[in-house]
């Protein structure tokens, strides 16, 4: 481990013979850079400034550069939360905060953050593998009452006419939550995966390909069905990789995809997103009870693991 300066940040480097992450404590914790040497390829997208700005408590999201591994906690969209009714932030409290180092490792770190607002604390310990990142997760409740919350990792990946989405066999049907979609249709509509007809123009579609960039559009949505298996991963067939995702779904039971095809922010860019709860928002999420709960003063864990691994 050393540090470094990235993009006029402080910068905590973990880097071996095959791979080098970049984490910004004072950025929330970001993971901004996952360098895959042996493929000379940056899977993480990257936001194209010299010098990242720094946000501050309740910043919108997208007015951050938008780019690498972001945690959000303790829920995805803006809105109340279910315990006290005060705001969750666009996109989670912690992404936006400066988290703390609370370790040093030889070859990872643990960083925390608590809520000024919310009655938890959030560690996390971020580890260097040979192939990849194992990030060990923390979440406390400090207070008397049940705690909810929805966890998903933001990490937004680069992209191009090779990328192609795999997920577990019971990933047969998607929700799309976008307000409204030129193809998925409005919140809320059912499609079979990957194979879809578009509401628009009728043609078939295949969601677990790439649009290109001039297409301007963008796809929100979750698979219906609770995961049985923990994992999913993006190919990179012009490099004979792929981007493997791991986790427990007893603990993480739900998948979205956000597919960023030129329509936000001008971007190009994907994001695969294991999660604690559904549809983004943890005060609807808590209605439906699809979401994680932390006893009174009791702790959640959980283990995400991200490998690189060659493809046949």
């Amino acid at each position: 481990m050393k540090i470094e300066t990235y993009k006029g940040l402080e910068a905590i480097i973990l880097e071996n013979e095959y791979l080098k992450a970049v984490i910004l404590p004072d950025f929330g914790g970001k993971v901004a850079s996952f360098y895959d040497k042996t493929a000379d390829y940056e899977w993480f997208y990257q936001a194209k400034v010299e010098q990242l700005p720094m946000p501050h408590y309740g910043s919108m999201f997208g007015e951050y550069t938008p780019g690498g591994y972001d945690d959000l906690f303790p829920g995805v969209d803006g809105g109340p939360h279910p315990i006290n009714n005060r705001k969750v932030p666009d996109h989670g409290e912690v992404w936006s905060m400066v988290w703390q180092i609370a370790e040093k490792l030889d070859n990872g770190i643990t960083l925390e953050v608590k809520s000024p607002v919310f009655p938890y604390v959030l560690k996390k310990t971020i580890t260097l593998l040979e192939n990849g990142l194992e990030v060990r997760y923390r979440a406390m409740n400090t207070g008397e009452a049940p705690f909810a919350y929805i966890w998903a990792p933001s990490i937004l990946l680069n992209m191009n006419n090779h990328t192609k989405i795999e997920v577990p066999e019971e990933c047969d049907e998607i929700i799309s939550i976008e307000p409204d979609n030129e193809h998925l249709g409005a919140w809320g509509t059912h499609h079979p995966y990957p194979i879809t007809k578009s509401k628009d123009t009728k043609e078939e579609i295949d969601l677990s390909v790439m649009a290109p960039k001039d297409s301007q559009n963008v796809e929100k949505f979750y698979f219906a069905k609770k995961l049985n298996n923990g994992w999913c991963r993006a190919v990179q067939g012009d490099i004979g990789k792929s981007l493997y995702y791991s986790f427990d779904p007893d603990k993480v039971p739900y998948l979205s995809i956000f597919k960023n095809q030129g329509g936000w922010l001008g971007d190009y860019n994907f994001s695969l997103q294991p999660s604690t709860g559904m549809y983004d928002d943890v005060y609807v999420a808590n209605k439906i009870d699809r979401i994680a709960k932390i006893p009174s003063e009791d702790e959640h864990t959980w283990i995400f693991k991200i490998t690189v691994e060659d493809i046949d």
